[in-house]
């Protein structure tokens, strides 16, 4: 989730002059689902307005659709809309081409799509005021598109820490 009002991050001021970032504060958010292909570098992410299993379901189908051939596999923390029986009859039909492996509990650093979070957060909400929820939307598609203009620099940056 990406929320609607700014955080001060890294920032230089005069001592006693702190930085203030205006906000509307209506608590929205963007509401994101995405992965990292760790081959390539290119990002997929979908907005939604709410989470729950028959979205993750429908998340898990159009990343198939994204990757038509071969077998993929999603690394995901342990949400509980991750186990969901809803989607256990989607999962029985795909095992084949579809496989979920779980982080173990509290361990976000092991998964590559929390670090490119963090990256759009520090690039495009911190330190910075936007007046509308639309902006933000425009300001984190405009992320993804250039950093997908850019694959192996996204790979490089984000498989570093590995």
């Amino acid at each position: 989730m990406i929320r609607d009002y700014q955080a001060i991050q890294k920032s230089w001021f005069i001592r006693g002059q702190q930085r203030k970032i205006p906000t509307f504060g209506k608590n929205a958010g963007v509401k994101l689902m995405g992965i990292l292909d760790y081959e390539t570098g290119n990002v997929y992410c979908e907005e939604h307005e709410r989470y729950d299993a028959k979205i993750f379901n429908d998340f898990l189908e159009n990343v198939l659709k994204q990757y038509p051939k071969g077998k993929i596999v999603v690394v995901l923390d342990n949400a509980k809309i991750h186990h969901a029986k809803l989607i256990q009859p989607f999962l029985n039909r795909v095992k084949d081409r579809l496989e979920l492996m779980f982080l173990p509990p509290y361990s976000p650093e092991m998964n590559l799509i929390e670090g490119l979070w963090g990256w759009l957060k520090a690039s495009v909400i911190n330190n910075v005021f936007y007046k509308s929820l639309p902006q933000v939307r425009t300001a984190i598609q405009k992320f993804i598109s250039n950093i997908n203009k850019v694959p192996t620099q996204t790979i490089d940056r984000l498989c570093v820490r590995l």
